[in-house]
């Protein structure tokens, strides 16, 4: 089993950029679980997204990214938060994106957890994948939840309307 190091290896003491979805339904957001960020094998949990490519737009990158870990195809909407991640070895600008099934009928099926094509099978960073309620994810320890989720949990209808998270 790869240790948290070399999971992270391809992405250590360099600047990223990565483009995220957030697709809610029913109250619930598509979240995704990552293995190697957090010690004790603890899940951490974001939404969908990962490294923009050369060539693509943002909005692009967002429904590549999205439909490579979840097999959903979705349209990229209206940008909405950005994050900035700077940690003793991993520095990233993260774009988040609200995102659109292309077909709402695939919210409705069982989802199988996709998979990252930058690391090989048997060290993929994705471990699950669910939909996760503001309520389950104040439940969890903060370290477990991306930040923007907390901040979505904590912020009023005002802040993101059209989410209505609560």
């Amino acid at each position: 089993m790869p240790n948290s190091a070399s999971l992270l290896a391809a992405y250590a003491e360099r600047a990223r950029v990565r483009v995220c979805g957030l697709l809610v339904h029913r109250g619930a957001l598509l979240l995704t679980a990552h293995r190697g960020l957090l010690p004790n094998k603890q899940p951490f949990w974001s939404p969908p997204g990962g490294g923009w490519h050369f060539g693509e737009t943002l909005r692009e990158g967002v429904a590549r990214e999205f439909q490579e870990e979840t097999g959903l195809h979705v349209t990229a909407g209206r940008f909405l938060h950005l994050h900035e991640y700077h940690g003793d070895k991993l520095q990233a600008i993260e774009l988040f994106f609200e995102v659109l099934p292309v077909d709402a009928a695939q919210l409705e099926a069982d989802l199988q957890l996709g998979h990252d094509p930058e690391h090989a099978p048997d060290r993929q960073l994705l471990t699950a994948l669910a939909w996760r309620t503001p309520r389950e994810l104040v439940t969890l320890p903060p370290q477990q939840v991306h930040p923007i989720l907390r901040d979505l949990i904590s912020a009023d209808d005002a802040y993101i309307p059209q989410l209505r998270l609560k």
